[in-house]
């Protein structure tokens, strides 16, 4: 397990403060916020660790206020239901006394029934492509200094792009995008830690491919851009430390907003999770 991984485990390993009372921290990096991904896992292991039986299928959040990466956050569960086949809960992420997250999640036991699934779209194999270092390489000259650090910082998450990244400067292309990930190391084998892994990754890349069409790259200061909303449905074991395919699709973005919706595959095919989130993609005033 990469530096890393060990350090996003511990970050998800909440301390438990009283019974629904959770208190978990943030990296020692230059935020300004704290990575709405990061909340959102976080929260999910708050919700984790009051149900007893079964695993998330489904959730539905909104972020509320911006994290302060230099203060604990609160993670408050409240234990809506615990039925024979779902279990339901609500978290709040609290930070100075408000809310600045909430989260609903359904979690149920595993039961057999009737399946289908959309096919796995086509996609170059995961090591044909460049690692994030390789693609930063020849773009790092081009970035400000005060960003560079940032970038080349050592990530829990692998993540290997088929086409090119827009992360500084950006050229209109269609609000699609394709990018293979997986945990930079080996996870322990709990079926929960590795959902809230996934839960933290897949808010990587969704406001990014609602930007694609419009010629703006995510880190453009001349947008505010955030997460809004987010929701997961889960469909299928899978290990977050295996090669997972993130197919990305942006139908819409209006009311300065940007919709995304994306489909995790295993390797081997079986779609396993399913995304869709809001992002806020607003131009600054002068």
């Amino acid at each position: 397990m990469s530096k890393a991984l060990d350090a996003l485990v511990d970050i998800l390993d909440l301390e438990e403060l009283e019974v629904n009372l959770f208190r978990g921290r943030s990296p020692k990096e230059d935020r300004q916020r704290v990575f709405g991904g990061q909340v959102a896992g976080q929260a999910l292991v708050a919700a984790c660790r009051t149900v007893e039986r079964g695993f998330v299928h489904s959730l539905h959040a909104y972020f509320l206020r911006p994290g302060d990466p230099k203060l604990p956050i609160v993670y408050q569960v409240d234990r809506i239901r615990d039925g024979r086949s779902f279990t339901t809960r609500r978290v709040a992420a609290i930070q100075h006394g408000e809310a600045i997250f909430h989260l609903a999640a359904s979690y149920q036991p595993e039961e057999s029934g009737l399946e289908h699934q959309d096919p796995m779209p086509a996609a170059p194999e995961p090591e044909s492509l460049p690692t994030w270092q390789e693609r930063l390489a020849p773009i790092l000259p081009k970035v400000p200094a005060e960003m560079r650090a940032w970038l080349t910082r050592e990530r829990p998450i692998d993540l290997r792009y088929d086409g090119d990244v827009a992360i500084w400067k950006a050229e209109p292309r269609p609000p699609t995008q394709q990018v293979w990930m997986r945990a930079d190391g080996r996870l322990p084998d709990d079926p929960a830690l590795h959902q809230c892994v996934v839960a933290y990754a897949s808010d990587m890349t969704l406001i990014d491919t609602a930007l694609l069409p419009h010629g703006v790259a995510w880190a453009d200061d001349h947008f505010q851009i955030a997460s809004l909303d987010h929701a997961m449905w889960f469909h299928r074991p899978f290990r977050a430390d295996e090669w997972l395919l993130y197919d990305l699709h942006s139908p819409n973005a209006s009311g300065a907003r940007g919709f995304t919706l994306g489909r995790i595959f295993t390797r081997d095919g079986r779609l396993a999770v399913s995304v869709a989130q809001e992002g806020l993609m607003r131009r600054r005033r002068k």
